[in-house]
């Protein structure tokens, strides 16, 4: 945990890390299906273990090409739990790209967002995802 000042105002940035389980996965057909990529709308449910403890339901929109290799995405999730001990919910924004198989994710909170104790949260974190398919997350947030 670091200590930030920044004005007169006093910010702990604290860094979560831990796992999360895909619990499920609507995906709906492409609505928009053309040479390059097709783009679909899918919802995501998880739940979190580690620094973040709940559960959240994300609604994405994916890019994927005609071979079906995922190429990005991006959406909004609302996590409901705890972040290390506080209670609340939050959004978070999703980035996510695809490059020769290579991914990177990474996620922002939504300034505004946070409920509960946790709200005031603001922050940035990334997923990893291992050889075998389990996701992790490690997150950096702050609370005034």
């Amino acid at each position: 945990m670091a200590v930030v000042k920044a004005t007169s105002r006093e910010y702990v940035m604290i860094r979560v890390n831990g796992t999360f389980d895909i619990d499920g996965w609507d995906d709906e057909p492409p609505y928009d299906e053309r040479e390059g990529a097709k783009l679909a709308k899918v919802r995501v449910t998880k739940s979190f273990h580690g620094g973040l403890e709940g559960t959240s339901r994300t609604d994405i929109i994916t890019v994927v090409s005609h071979g079906d290799e995922p190429m990005a995405y991006s959406g909004f999730e609302r996590f409901s739990g705890r972040a290390d001990g506080r209670q609340g919910t939050f959004v978070l924004m999703h980035v996510a790209t695809s490059v020769a198989g290579e991914p990177k994710l990474s996620w922002r909170i939504v300034p505004g967002s946070g409920t509960g104790e946790l709200a005031g949260i603001a922050g940035e974190g990334q997923i990893a995802i291992g050889p075998d398919g389990s996701h992790s997350y490690a997150i950096d947030y702050e609370l005034a």
